[in-house]
């Protein structure tokens, strides 16, 4: 009898140069999950007649429903390359804008990418940002150019106009890794169709071509181009299959886990590289200390939840004692799970190297480090987008509240790029997410489950408030017992500090030890060398530094005042908003001799008063959320987009003719957006388009601050005017 999948897998995993773990990235509609239903089938996962047509990967009925990915799935499968096993864990991830966070997310995981673009329409700006996420965690890319069927049958272009279609998709990818990478990497990580780096083929008709294989097996593009003219296309799948092709590319250019780890580790862990830890993980050692990162986690009705993430050193056993650093819980591994397809097998224990599923973490969250005892975790996970849109949820009978506070749970657990928090004032939850389709999606979810009963607000956009000037003098934050005094100043922060929090090279979080790489990098940047060793936590695109100098009990309450911190960066002075840009100061502070008038209860008003009032004389301003869309239309429409645009409040950016279309940038307020797909479908007959290129936050103008403002506060139950005092 034949040697079982799931024994296969087992054996290979043992040893890590016969490992890829890779993930597919591209635009949306771009064909990914076609093209891993073909590497399913390929693998003997799946029948070859269902591929393409199945979406093995789309689990949830809402992705088979709308024919898009909204999950990332994970599989791993056993390809023979040049008479060697190896093993695939692979990554199939969301294209839609909205569902960005599961691909930053599976870059964690991965150490190699497959960009998916297709033949006709090229590179799209979700094709920009899915290569940034991955270039950001050092994952190395390959290019597989799709599709390549419609330029036959639909555009007939003739070999010399392919040719020239293809070199023109490879140098705009060569050109973003150059502009995106790190040094260093941008020149060593360039595809090119002469070494292999880069395949094309179609995954609908599942063939696939690179150079190697066309010199292996003596095929020439134009057997491609006759089988198309002839009709005998469907031959090509057995002559050049799609997996095998692709495969063999995965396995020649991307690296292994010991090779990846060495240059990867330092990019995504912070920790001494000396230290048992350190040393486990950079040479990716099944007997060093355990380190696992979690990057998705899902509820399964059976199973409970289950934490799927890498191996990044160390072996897990069934039974074992692990921790979980930022919960900061002891407990033990219960059931370990590798993926077979869109099966999970239970096995024994998985050394590292792989990308595996962990039952029994209660309450763990994407991003989560598992060691076998406290140790340093992982860097955290940054989404390159936030999210800008909020609805208000409240279950429609009171008895329905305990039960949508868990499935809200859950939810957030599922999709961390999902904010939720309750409005304490009016008892309902708020979810915030990328755009309207995520909170649709969300929503639908939340309905699915045990069928409740929920009420949904119409979207909000979430504001940013920052200052515009430094507040001069120095805000006293008196406790409610009067015995403690403390003093803040306000400031922005420079641009050039604030570019540097946004690439990640100033890192998130409290700084508890000397961090001489974080103090040059503020230098870089522009900061005194003295006050950069005071800098005591960096918070949201915020920093909170201490200015004082000989206060005897500062470490009992530093703590207090970072918590307290935190909450008013969270919901600024003037709308309750979250803060960006804001540097605060502690100048002074007076406290009480007797720890017993120190507690939360005296301090934490005393920070919140201080800072808010503070903010209050550094002349507080809103900004609001804006994103740059490419919207594509035939040329007739031209006109219709400009107006569209400008009806929004937008800016035209750019506008560009390619053949009969139009492709037309332009800047739009987030506020103005809902309801923008239906209006475009409308003005251009069903037949325009839009995508994201990018957001940001820009100042509100100034005659609709005070009515934002205003109407902000009415809706959270704020007093009608921002008071110094509050």
């Amino acid at each position: 009898m034949g040697e079982k999948m799931a024994d296969k897998v087992m054996r290979i995993m043992k040893n890590p140069d016969n490992i890829r773990n890779i993930a597919i990235c591209a635009h949306i509609d771009h064909g990914k999950t076609t093209f891993s239903d073909n590497l399913l089938a390929g693998a003997g996962m799946m029948s070859e007649e269902l591929a393409g047509k199945q979406l093995a990967l789309d689990f949830h009925a809402d992705e088979q429903a709308r024919g898009i990915t909204i999950d990332s799935a994970s599989v791993s499968m056993v390809h023979n390359f040049s008479g060697i096993e190896y093993l695939i864990n692979l990554i199939d991830t969301p294209g839609h804008v909205d569902f960005g966070g599961d691909v930053t997310r599976a870059m964690r995981a991965v150490d190699g990418a497959v960009v998916l673009c297709c033949a006709v329409e090229g590179i799209m700006p979700q094709t920009e940002t899915v290569l940034r996420q991955a270039l950001k965690e050092r994952v190395k890319p390959i290019l597989f150019i799709n599709k390549v069927d419609r330029l036959m049958k639909e555009l007939k272009l003739t070999p010399e106009m392919m040719q020239e279609r293809f070199m023109k998709i490879i140098a705009s990818v060569n050109r973003l890794i150059t502009n995106i990478a790190e040094e260093g990497y941008g020149s060593k990580w360039q595809v090119n169709v002469q070494d292999g780096s880069v395949c094309f083929g179609s995954a609908f008709h599942n063939w696939a071509l690179s150079i190697d294989y066309m010199q292996k097996k003596g095929i020439s593009f134009k057997n491609i181009i006759d089988a198309y003219e002839n009709n005998t296309w469907k031959e090509l799948g057995k002559k050049a299959p799609l997996h095998e092709v692709v495969l063999n590319v995965v396995i020649k250019h991307h690296p292994n886990p010991t090779i990846a780890q060495k240059y990867r580790i330092p990019k995504i862990w912070h920790g001494d590289p000396e230290s048992p830890l350190g040393k486990g993980l950079m040479s990716c050692d099944p007997n060093g200390p355990l380190a696992f990162v979690v990057i998705k986690v899902v509820v399964d009705p059976q199973a409970g939840e289950i934490a799927a993430g890498r191996m990044y050193s160390g072996t897990i056993k069934k039974g074992m004692p692990i921790y979980m650093n930022i919960k900061k819980t002891s407990l033990r591994a219960q059931q370990i799970y590798i993926y077979n397809g869109a099966k999970r097998e239970i096995v024994d224990n998985v050394p590292c190297g792989n990308i595996i599923g962990l039952g029994g973490l209660k309450d763990a969250y994407p991003g989560e480090t598992i060691t076998d005892q406290e140790d340093e975790p992982f860097e955290k996970i940054t989404h390159i987008f936030e999210p800008v849109i909020t609805k208000s949820i409240e279950a429609k009978r009171p008895s329905d509240l305990p039960e949508l506070a868990k499935i809200l749970v859950q939810v957030s657990k599922e999709d961390p790029s999902i904010q939720i928090e309750m409005n304490k004032e009016t008892g309902e939850y708020l979810i915030s997410g990328m755009g309207e389709l995520h909170l649709e999606i969300i929503e639908n979810r939340i309905r699915d489950n045990k069928h409740l009963e929920v009420l949904t607000s119409a979207p909000i956009v979430v504001y940013r408030e920052t200052v515009t000037k430094p507040s001069g003098q120095s805000f006293e934050g008196k406790s409610p017992n009067k015995h403690n005094k403390l003093y803040f100043k306000v400031e922005p922060l420079s641009p050039e500090i604030m570019t540097a929090i946004k690439a990640g090279k100033v890192p998130e979080g409290r700084i508890k030890k000397k961090d001489e790489e974080l103090w040059r990098v503020l230098e870089e940047a522009g900061m005194d060398s003295k006050e950069t060793r005071k800098v005591k936590e960096v918070f949201n695109g915020n920093m909170l530094v201490d200015g004082t100098r000989g206060i005897v009990h500062i470490g009992e309450v530093i703590e207090m005042i970072m918590d307290m911190y935190e909450d008013v960066m969270k919901a600024g002075s003037i709308a309750r908003e979250p803060c960006t840009g804001v540097k605060v100061t502690i100048v002074d502070m007076k406290l009480h001799e007797d720890a017993i008038h120190r507690g939360p209860a005296q301090f934490y008003p005393a920070v919140r008063l201080g800072i808010r009032g503070a903010m209050n004389l550094s002349r507080p301003l809103l900004f609001e959320p804006v994103q740059t869309m490419r919207f594509e239309a035939p040329i007739e429409y031209m006109g219709e987009i400009s107006k569209l645009i400008a009806n929004k409040r937008g800016q035209l950016l750019d506008m560009q003719q390619e053949g009969e279309t139009v492709i037309v940038i332009g800047k739009l307020p987030v506020g103005e957006m809902f309801g923008l797909s239906s209006e475009l479908r409308s003005a251009t007959g069903g037949r325009g388009i839009s995508s994201l290129i990018d957001q940001n936050f820009e100042k509100l103008p100034e005659e609709l601050q005070h009515k934002i403002i205003q109407q902000i506060r009415n809706r959270k139950g704020l007093k009608a005017e921002t008071e110094e005092s509050e």
